[in-house]
């Protein structure tokens, strides 16, 4: 699943089910509890940038990071709509440091399960801690196994997949069962995460 074609042709032809130009509800619900520490904030598969727009209007310092080309142009682009100061960054997280770091906080949806299970999302989840502060917190929205759909849909992951890649660098404070933000009349089923980076 990580492609860097297919995601930039999925942009490309705005076939994005998962982008309905409002920041993530998860992510909106997390603030409203008090649980974004920090001032500054990195989106890592930003897409067209609407978490990011909303974050910087509640007074975060945001970067958003993203490996296609024409999400990040989009988001520049609803950034200058909405006239907020976000830094846009085409960024091949595996492969490339995101400037800027560390980070304060970081959140991610449906980005970590886009990797395969194994090195690849345990090289993910490493990446993550070395863009965080000591004791900053992630935030990731991961695709659910207990989702049942025909046709496609995000990567399903199951709580082991998540916990056996993270701990080793987080500690876990809570995993729930959600949804992911959809324009789908049934939004796909997700794993709702928060963990804090470890004291190494």
């Amino acid at each position: 699943m990580y492609d860097k074609n297919y995601f930039e042709k999925r942009y490309k032809s705005n076939d994005l089910p998962w982008d309905n130009d409002k920041p993530d509800s998860n992510l909106v619900n997390l603030f409203a509890k008090k649980r974004i520490i920090g001032k500054k904030v990195l989106d890592v598969g930003c897409g067209t940038g609407s978490s990011c727009i909303w974050l910087a209007k509640n007074g975060f310092k945001v970067t958003g990071a993203d490996f296609s080309k024409t999400a990040i142009r989009m988001a520049k682009e609803n950034a200058k709509k909405n006239n907020v100061d976000v830094t846009f960054i085409e960024n091949d997280f595996l492969k490339e440091k995101v400037k800027g770091y560390p980070f304060d906080f970081l959140y991610d949806s449906g980005c970590f399960h886009s990797f395969d299970i194994g090195r690849d999302m345990a090289t993910f989840v490493e990446k993550v801690a070395l863009h965080l502060s000591d004791n900053g917190k992630w935030f990731s929205i991961v695709g659910n196994i207990d989702e049942r759909r025909e046709g496609n849909g995000p990567p399903p992951r199951s709580v082991k997949n998540i916990v056996t890649a993270a701990e080793p660098f987080f500690e876990i404070q809570f995993i729930a069962s959600g949804f992911f933000q959809s324009k789908r009349p049934v939004p796909p089923k997700a794993w709702i995460c928060l963990m804090q980076k470890r004291k190494l």
